[in-house]
């Protein structure tokens, strides 16, 4: 049982937790909770760490037949903890890849495409949406939260395992690659002069979404196909960027289900 805090692997999972540069050079990154572990590919996990606590129930211990795993003492394993009540258990896992080559070769893809999201929170709620909506993937742009942030991770509900994505340096590349794909872009605008409602949504399609306080920036705006609007009443100018893509998002999937 692992029972120091000055444990080598216990400062080495720290500092994936803590650290984005640590994340981003070992290419993986920290999941906790039960769902979470049990969702997780498990050819993607490298690592297992469970509480002395956890281990005592037997059900516990039915979820990590097939798995190594270390014992952690339950000071030790909420001292490393990301959240304030610990399930007991968190992984190590690999983080996925994608080939921009096949990425948008689906024939009628829905894509979402993030420009810098800061929120953890609405980052991981667009993918959880995204994957109920039955997205094809997301783009996110460089400067977008970090998408294995713990609180982001935490927040997809396991849909970061399932739902392909790009990171894009060059997100202006990005969308000009999606063009020549045959996808058209909608940018979720105020200069939108028609409704969201009024478009068809039914062929390759790809929704823009800009940050939660300033919207897209006039040069991604501008790359947008058509600027659609989500009418508002009241004294409401614009929604979190979160329920803006899952509007969109839901109103692409209505028209969709009934094409079939």
């Amino acid at each position: 049982m692992i029972t120091s805090t000055a444990n080598k692997q216990i400062k080495e999972l720290t500092q994936l937790i803590k650290k984005s540069k640590a994340r981003r050079e070992e290419r993986v990154f920290v999941v906790e909770g039960i769902r979470m572990f049990v969702e997780a590919p498990k050819e993607q996990v490298q690592a297992v760490y469970a509480s002395e606590s956890f281990l005592k129930d037997p059900e516990h211990m039915a979820c990590l037949q097939g798995y190594d795993y270390e014992e952690v003492s339950d000071s030790v394993f909420a001292s490393a903890s990301d959240t304030k009540t610990p399930q007991g258990i968190l992984c190590v896992v690999r983080m996925p890849e994608y080939s921009k080559e096949t990425f948008f070769s689906e024939s009628g893809g829905l894509y979402l495409v993030l420009e810098n999201i800061q929120d953890p929170g609405n980052l991981g709620t667009m993918f959880r949406t995204g994957e109920g909506a039955g997205i094809s993937g997301v783009i996110l742009s460089r400067d977008t939260v970090d998408l294995f942030n713990p609180k982001t991770i935490r927040s997809t509900m396991g849909s970061v395992y399932r739902v392909p994505f790009l990171i894009a340096d060059d997100l202006e590349a990005v969308i000009g690659e999606m063009k020549k794909q045959g996808v058209h872009l909608y940018a979720a605008h105020l200069k939108g002069e028609q409704s969201y409602d009024w478009f068809d949504y039914r062929e390759s399609a790809a929704f823009l979404i800009g940050n939660e306080g300033n919207g897209l920036s006039e040069r991604t705006a501008s790359l947008a196909d058509t600027y659609v609007r989500i009418p508002m009443e009241g004294k409401v100018e614009s929604l979190n960027a979160a329920m803006a893509s899952g509007i969109l998002l839901y109103e692409a999937a209505r028209q969709r289900r009934a094409a079939k």
